[in-house]
């Protein structure tokens, strides 16, 4: 079924670097906010200044999984030990939650100041899917999932999402775990052997994995497909456009 086996039925697709051309937006944000804190490390503790690298870091701390849980794991990578704080604290306080608040301001400004393009392979793939009255769904670790969504002008195109604001309201584990692949799923009433999950991260494609899909596909926008491969893809693209043409690997 348009690329995929034939026995899949529903279609369950990341938003960032897939669905939109905002991943590279949130890498930017990260950068901008990570390199602030570093930098006021540095003055603080006299240590070199080593700045966030907006794609090794971004891939492998961020990307994908929810923002606290991106703060702690990229903190964690400079040995840096910070208190969680609260959602009450001023955007860019010294915690985890004041770090992602100002990460999240900056993601949105920049949102706002550039706009939201989707990928025209992307909205073809998925129209096509409508077309043939199957079902989709976001699942995006994003709190401002549906802001970005109707931004790209995209967001009638999916029956359930399930983003950060579900994830927090339900208690659900972010990517790599499976949990939120798993809600959108049972949302769409489809067992996982039968759906597909789409992601251009590695935590993405890991937690279509661990959740037993019947199919993964990674979408390498930035020359990982060894990674994606690796880390749980079971058929690799550059954009899914391939699919309706056939050429998926």
């Amino acid at each position: 079924m348009l690329g995929l086996p034939d026995d899949i039925r529903a279609f369950l697709f990341d938003l960032d670097g897939v669905l939109t051309q905002t991943a590279k937006v949130h890498a930017a944000a990260w950068k901008d906010t990570f390199d602030a804190f570093l930098r006021a490390e540095a003055a603080r503790t006299g240590e070199p200044f080593v700045p966030f690298d907006a794609v090794l870091d971004y891939d492998t701390y961020v990307d994908g999984r929810p923002r606290l849980d991106g703060t702690r794991a990229f903190l964690h990578s400079r040995g840096v030990d910070l208190p969680e704080g609260t959602d009450a604290d001023p955007p860019g306080t010294r915690t985890v939650h004041g770090i992602s608040l100002a990460k999240n301001d900056t993601v949105l400004r920049m949102i706002r100041e550039q706009g939201v393009q989707p990928y025209p392979g992307s909205v073809a793939y998925v129209r096509r899917l409508r077309g043939l009255g199957l079902p989709t769904a976001v699942v995006s670790s994003s709190a401002n999932c549906r802001d970005v969504l109707r931004a790209a002008g995209i967001e009638e195109l999916f029956d359930v999402i399930v983003d950060g604001v579900v994830a927090k309201r339900e208690n659900l584990p972010g990517k790599p775990a499976p949990d939120t692949y798993l809600a959108a799923a049972r949302a769409l009433g489809v067992e996982p052997a039968h759906a597909a999950v789409f992601e251009d991260a590695l935590a993405g494609v890991a937690s279509g994995r661990a959740g037993g899909f019947g199919a993964v596909v990674g979408v390498d926008r930035t020359g990982q497909a060894a990674e994606l491969r690796r880390d749980g893809a079971t058929v690799v693209v550059t954009d899914l456009a391939e699919l309706l043409e056939g050429d998926a690997a």
